[in-house]
């Protein structure tokens, strides 16, 4: 199933704000929890050093005057717990805050960590002269503020992401609206209305999108054109052959004697050759037009492609009165599709054959001349004039002046839509003994 652009879009802008809210709610924990246990720490130092400036100096025969009455000290947030506790030099306790606490003995000053009854705290010693002061306090209970603190942050976080959500899905679509009327552009044409859509009624980003679209309607309009000229043409060219084909069967009717019946029958029977010739040629060119299979691309020899086109040719050559011969030398190789590479040999023997007069000769060959494999095809037939040289591949054109009976017009119209699809060249120009030549030009 395809997403629309609107939602792909939509999902990861929704997927980055939650990834972004994530990574703020975890930073400010990290940065609370960072920055509230410097404050705790200089809450137990300020707590420690409270103690110790009342402590005095009272020599070792009795504890000191406030280690008699140590209250228990409270956090004001939270009521977080403070235990302090005075010690002599020799590590007796002297007084604690809280006796259920087993403060560890230090005999050193500063900030530190110990376990106690199971616990993690954190602790700051004072070293006095004559004696020895603790302040301390849990650390979960620092983490539980620095959570409960972070915590506060995430429903401000997550309004934030469904504001914005609203908020993008309201911009995407008035952004994307250029869009959506290309689209309603696009759809609103038909076969009828193949024009291009106007470039200036559209943003700049969408004018690469828009020319590909308004290249592809004129390709569009001009494959249905030449259709549906193909069609009116085909259509033109029948009637005069099925209208022959009628005159012919009444002539057959009508015959009067044996001798008239057979001719009658015989021209029938050319006339019905023709059209099933002038039907097939059009079934070759409909399967050689742009919505065509792709090509099928293998090895083909020219040289034998050639030899055996000859051959199949050589009876219908021999009828005519007409030398038929093959010139290769040696393996001409291209790749391509080897059946339509036979219809186009065939159809250019073809028209040799049919423009040649009773005495000719038509030669066939194939060569590598560089880069380039060559096929050609002389004849000594009248030629074609150079003025025409690019109309006789037009559909059912017949150059004026060259005596032909028979064809359609379209042999040469399936030799060019063959070579292009092999990406080759068709060339006319003068045989060496006159006539015509025809040399297909294959990039190996």
């Amino acid at each position: 199933m395809t997403v629309s652009i609107h939602r792909r879009v939509l999902l990861w802008a929704m997927g980055a704000l939650l990834v972004g809210a994530m990574l703020l709610v975890g930073g400010s924990w990290w940065v609370l929890a960072h920055e509230m246990g410097e404050v705790f720490q200089d809450n137990l130092k300020q707590v420690a050093l409270a103690v110790a400036n009342h402590h005095g100096t009272y020599g070792t025969a009795r504890p000191p005057r406030l280690a008699q009455q140590l209250p228990k000290i409270y956090e004001e947030y939270g009521q977080f717990e403070f235990v302090t506790a005075v010690w002599t030099r020799d590590g007796q306790r002297m007084q604690s805050s809280n006796p259920g606490v087993a403060l560890p003995f230090l005999s050193r000053s500063g900030l530190s960590q110990d376990r106690v009854n199971g616990e993690t705290w954190h602790l700051y010693t004072i070293v006095l002269d004559d004696g020895i002061v603790q302040a301390a306090q849990r650390a979960s209970e620092r983490d539980s503020l620095a959570r409960e603190t972070a915590s506060t942050l995430v429903p401000p976080a997550l309004l934030l992401v469904a504001v914005i959500a609203v908020l993008l899905t309201l911009a995407l679509r008035r952004g994307l609206a250029p869009l959506s009327n290309a689209a309603s552009e696009v759809t609103a044409r038909s076969v009828e209305a193949l024009h291009p859509i106007p470039m200036a009624d559209h943003p700049p980003e969408l004018h690469l999108l828009i020319g590909a679209i308004n290249d592809l309607m004129a390709r569009l309009g001009s494959a249905l054109a030449l259709q549906r000229h193909f069609v009116a043409d085909a259509a033109h060219e029948l009637r005069t052959p099925i209208t022959a084909l009628s005159l012919q069967l009444q002539l057959l009717e009508r015959a009067g004697d044996e001798a008239h019946r057979v001719a009658a029958l015989h021209e029938l029977r050319a006339g019905v050759d023709r059209a099933h010739r002038l039907v097939e040629q059009l079934l070759q060119l409909s399967r050689l037009g742009p919505e065509a299979p792709a090509l099928l691309r293998e090895a083909v020899d020219l040289a034998e492609l050639v030899r055996a086109t000859v051959a199949r040719f050589s009876a219908r050559a021999e009828n005519l009165g007409i030398d038929l011969g093959a010139a290769t030398t040696g393996p001409v190789p291209v790749t391509g599709d080897a059946r339509q590479l036979g219809l186009l040999l065939d159809n250019l023997v073809e028209n040799a054959l049919r423009y040649t007069p009773r005495g000719g000769k038509v030669d066939v060959g194939a060569k590598v001349e560089g880069p380039q494999s060559v096929l050609l095809v002389d004849d000594t037939g009248p030629g074609i004039p150079t003025a025409e040289r690019d109309r006789v591949f037009d559909r059912f054109y017949r150059a004026a002046g060259t005596g032909a009976t028979g064809g359609s017009g379209l042999g040469l119209a399936i030799v060019r839509a063959v070579a292009l699809r092999h990406d080759a060249e068709v060339v006319l120009g003068d045989a060496p003994g006159g006539g015509l030549q025809v040399k297909v030009l294959f990039r190996r």
